[in-house]
This record gives C-alpha cells, structure tokens and sequence, in this order.
C-alpha cells in the first residue's frame, strides 16, 4: 500500500466497514503485527504513526483545533523486521472531539482498537497524572464493550479476567514532555514513570477513586505495558503546524531519539497478532474479525471474542477442507503414472497424499471441536481417491484393449480369411491364441484391468472357437467334448483368478481405509496436544500475572483487594489442574468421534473392528 486507506467508517457516528479496506486485507495469507494508536484529537497521533514507515506524509495531519481522521484508518506496510510479516498500522480518530454528539462513539472506535491490534499505543499529552487518566476511562469501560465468551456469566469480573489471554501489549506515549525523568530523587525510566503513575492511590476523594479504577483496569488488563516520553519535535510554532514538512535533521535531537526508540520497539518486540488458542491473525482473518466485530456492534449487542473466533473458524475451516482437497489432487496427479501397475501402486501414492493433505488440513484449522470440517474432509479425500481408482480402472482397461487389438490383428486376419477352416485348424487357432495371450503377459504396466479385459477378449473369442471347433473335421465327436470341456476349465480358472485379484484388491482398500483412519486419529491426537499445550501456557501466563497484581496490592496496602484476587487465583490453579489432565478428553473424543470418522469411509462398517482395536491402541 502506498498510502492509508479508511478501514472503519465513521459516518454520522455509525460505524461501518470499508469494502475496499477488506479486499486489500484478503490477499495478506503473512501474519500480521497489528499496532493501533488512540488518544485525544490533536495530539500527533498520525505522525508518530508515519514514522513508523519511515515517512512524514501518510496518515493525514491536522493544523487546525477540529479533528483530521474519522474512523479507523489502516496502512499495511512490509515490517521492516520480520520478511515473513506484514505491519498493519491502525490510526484512529481523536477521542474526545466536541463535534460529537454521542461519547460512546468514541468508547467503541476504542474497544475496536484494542481487539484489532497485537500492540495498543495510548497518545497524551505533557505528563500522566490524574486528569490523563481520567481522559482515559474508556478502558474502564471495555468491560461493558467487550465479551470473552459467549455464554453469560453471572460474574463479569470473571469474564474480564480472561481479557488479559487476548489483549495487545500496552504501549504510553506522552508527547510534549518537559518534567524531568526523577523519582524522590532518583533518575528513573519512562517505563518506571508510568508504573509508578499506576500505582493505587489510597484516598476517597471521588477524582482519585475514578483514577484508581483507571489505574487498576490498565495494570489487570494489559500485563505487558511500556512508556515512551518525548520532547516537543521543534521549539518553533510555525513549524508545528507543518510540522510533515521539517527534515529530520531539523526536529528536536531528543525528540529524534525518543522517535528511535519507539520505532526500534515496535519493530523489534510488537508481538504478532494472535487470538485465544494462539491462532495467528492474517489479512483474511484480521477483515472477518472487523466484519463481525462491526456486525455486533451495529446489531446492538456486544462484540464477542468467542463468537467472532466461531465465525472466524467456520469460513477458515470450510477453506482448509478446500485447500487439503486441492493438494491432495494436485500431489495425486503429479505422482501418479496411469495406469498404475497394481491397485496397490496407486493406494501407496495415495496415503503419502493423503498424510499430506491432513497436514495441510491441521495447519489451517482450528477450532474444529466437533471434528465436522475433518471428517468432512475424510469423506472429501475418500471420493477423489475413488475417483483416481476409477480413472486407474479406465486408463487400464484403455491400454489393454489397444494391445489386445494389436496382438489379435493376426488372429482375426487368420480367422476371417478362413485359415483355421481346415482338419486340424482348432488346434492351429488355439496354437494362435495362446500366442497372443503369451504376447499380452509380457506387456508392461497393464494395470488393474488386465485379467478382466483379457477375460472379456477370450469370451468374445469363444464363439469363434466352438464354430473352428465344430467344423474341424479331423477330431472326433469325443476329442471335441474333451477340447470344449478344457476349454471351459480354462475360462473358469480365469474367472478364479479375476476373483482372487478383486478379493485381494478389496483388502488392500480395507487396509488403506484403516490406514486413513489411524492417520486422522494420530493427526487429531497431535493437534489436541498442541491446544492443550497453548492453552496451558496461557493460563500459566494468566496466573502469573494475576500473582503479580495480588503482591502488588498488598505492597501498597490494598489488602481487601488482594483477598479478592485470591479468589480467582485459586479458581484458576483448580483449572490449571483440570487442563493438565486432559489428555482422558482424548479417549472421550474418540469415543465419540471416532466411529463417525469410520462411517464416513465406504464399507466403514465393515473395518469397525479393525478401527475398534486402532481406538484402543490410542487409549493406551
């Protein structure tokens, strides 16, 4: 992109999505780092945010009191870090603007930011103190704009509780700062600035308990929070209001330096935007999350996180099953050589395919609990491997015929100018034949129709014979019955051995069909390890977080909230313990999934009990 575009409109206050925002977002498979930036209009919010591409021009800036941008603009950039990512850049219009009619605008343009972005940079101005965190009460409403789950809960703090799994890294910039970085008379970071501003103050008066709720929300929410302080851009007021305009080397140098260090944290540690469950946001997914994120909020109800993964997972599993499909097509076709030489050939080539479209498969789904989209997939897989064995079937029943018709040339030239019409000519025709039939074992690679088209050449011969036969006055009415009575053993032990062949074949399908089914299992086994290993990561990271604010509390002498926070510590240690015993859900899911995985297969009943032991062998 070589400029923004406006990704969220803001029309007379209703808020709605940018078609063309969304088609450029859909052809981004990279992951994506997401960094928003909120504040008060007025504030520099698009420049900080320009020179993140390294430009001064992008984001529109405003030189006069009334705000610039509307909506949520977005400028997707390669990241200058990270080859295999795209930067997406989210700047948003200036909270607070008096043209406004209705505030809570400004509370969802804000909650829109936080569930969009992997990093969320709050802009202010001069220094944090109460009145910059009363401007900042909109994170003290998140949680009455946003829902983790679907399913109320009678406890909403045990609801926001789980905000801190999926929210962005907290990032406080505050621009225009002239006090001097100490702290009873010690020089201190910015980072120690801000965590010492957000420390609870123990008073009642009505300003500090509203900026304490601000203080709190900040510290319970956001575990990961930096600061950044930065010098006026140039001491000249002339140049403030062009300020696109000024050359580096002509800005403030600590403003210069600041701007570094922002810049080289962003690039170096915005972390990659991910949902619960440690699925990786792309341009697609980060389109259908605005989309539904929008949709509830112009229907009148929450924004929920659960329900826009749901959705998020329904569209991305359906393309998974497409894209496995696909693969599995384009290997297939590209691996096999038609007409295989046995069924066995193709079923080999098959399961190398097969194993890596289920591959393909679990990379790009999630969310799959109820294994719909994978059996869906098993079934997908089972026709196209049909559909591969029927062209087997035809391409071989193709180069038989065409050699057969080359090797019997002779034959029917003999027959039809009458050469076996003549004592003796039976065994002079038989004598042909069977040099045809010879001729024909030593072709290669006739495939799996091979017996049956020869069968079906000797049938049609047969009428021939008999009449050579009959006419064939140097046998004898006996000698006749014997050579006809040969000659019927000879077309039923072809019939046996056609058969043993498609008895043989049909194991072999068995085999390959319960091949396919422990590969789906072993497949689905790995990707319930993986989830149960992210999710306890997370809660690991919750709990720990949660630890740290209860010691906290207790430092600055909120003792009755730090009791509290015990509470859900201990509820979240009960369900740490629940998670590291999962591994008996697996057993409960193949219960339950399990046989349906074999009714999809054709013929799964009949490997039921073959697929019963492969249960059982799992369980173990």
């Amino acid at each position: 992109m070589e400029a923004p575009i406006c990704l969220v409109q803001n029309w007379k206050e209703q808020l709605t999505v940018n078609p063309e925002a969304i088609r450029i977002l859909e052809k981004i498979s990279q992951p994506l780092v997401v960094v928003a930036i909120v504040g008060l209009y007025r504030t520099g919010k698009s420049y900080l945010m320009n020179r993140l591409t390294g430009q001064n021009h992008g984001f529109s800036l405003g030189s006069t009191v009334q705000s610039e941008t509307k909506g949520i603009w977005m400028w997707c950039v390669p990241h200058p870090t990270k080859p295999t990512h795209t930067l997406v850049l989210l700047d948003t219009e200036g909270l607070g603007d008096i043209e406004k009619g209705d505030p809570k605008n400004d509370s969802w343009i804000f909650a829109l930011a936080v569930l969009l972005s992997s990093t969320f940079v709050y802009n202010s101005m001069s220094t944090i103190n109460h009145q910059a965190l009363e401007q900042l009460h909109y994170v003290t409403e998140l949680t009455q704009l946003i829902r983790a789950k679907a399913s109320p809960r009678e406890d909403e703090v045990e609801d926001s509780s789980e905000f801190v799994s999926f929210f962005p890294d907290f990032v406080w910039t505050v621009r225009d700062f002239t006090l001097e970085l100490k702290f009873d008379g010690h020089v201190i970071t910015a980072d120690e600035y801000l965590e010492n501003a957000l420390k609870l103050i123990p008073e009642n008066n009505p300003k500090v308990q509203k900026s304490n709720v601000t203080r709190e929300c900040i510290r319970y929410f956001f575990p990961v929070r930096r600061c950044f302080v930065f010098d006026r851009p140039t001491r000249d007021k002339r140049l403030l209001s062009q300020i696109e305009k000024v050359p580096e080397d002509e800005l403030e140098w600590n403003f210069q330096v600041e701007s570094q260090k922002f810049c080289s944290y962003i690039f170096t540690n915005a972390k990659t935007k991910t949902l619960r469950g440690g699925i990786t946001v792309t341009g697609s997914r980060l389109g259908t999350l605005v989309k539904t994120y929008l949709d509830a909020i112009n229907s009148g109800t929450v924004p929920c996180l659960e329900n826009a993964v749901m959705t998020l997972a329904q569209r991305e599993n359906s393309a998974a099953v497409q894209k496995a499909a696909d693969h599995y097509s384009e290997q297939m076709a590209q691996q096999l050589k038609l007409p295989t030489d046995t069924l066995q050939e193709l079923l080999d080539v098959h399961a190398d395919c097969e194993k890596e479209a289920i591959a393909v498969f679990m990379e790009h789904s999630f969310k799959d609990d109820e294994q719909e989209f994978q059996r869906r997939l098993v079934a997908v897989l089972e026709e196209r491997k049909e559909a591969f064995m029927q062209r087997n079937e035809a391409a071989s029943v193709s180069h038989c015929q065409a050699e057969l018709d080359k090797l019997s040339e002779s034959l029917r030239m003999s027959v039809s100018r009458g050469a076996f019409s003549v004592p003796g000519g039976h065994s002079l025709y038989i004598e042909a034949r069977k040099k045809v039939e010879q001729n024909y074992e030593r072709v290669p690679r006739k495939g799996v129709k091979a017996k049956e088209v020869l069968k079906s050449f000797l049938q049609s011969q047969g009428t021939i014979e008999n009449s050579i036969l009959q006419s064939d006055k140097a046998l004898t009415d006996g000698q006749k019955a014997i050579a006809a009575e040969r000659t019927k053993k000879e077309v039923a032990e072809k019939e046996r051995e056609l058969l043993r062949q498609k008895e043989e074949e049909q194991e072999q399908v068995m085999e390959a069909q319960e091949r396919s089914f422990r590969e789906n299992i072993a497949k689905l086994q790995e990707k319930m390890e993986k989830e149960r290993e992210t999710l306890l990561r997370e809660q690991e990271k919750m709990l720990e977080h949660k630890l740290k604010i209860q010691e906290e509390l207790l430092v600055e002498g909120f003792r009755k909230k730090s009791e509290m926070l015990m509470k859900e510590i201990s509820q979240l240690r009960e369900e740490n313990e629940r998670t590291k015993k999962k591994p008996s859900l697996f057993s409960h899911v193949l219960d339950t999934v399990g046989n349906a995985f074999l009714m999809v297969l054709p013929g799964g009943g009949k490997i039921l009990g073959a697929g019963m032991k492969v249960l059982s062998s799992f369980m173990k």
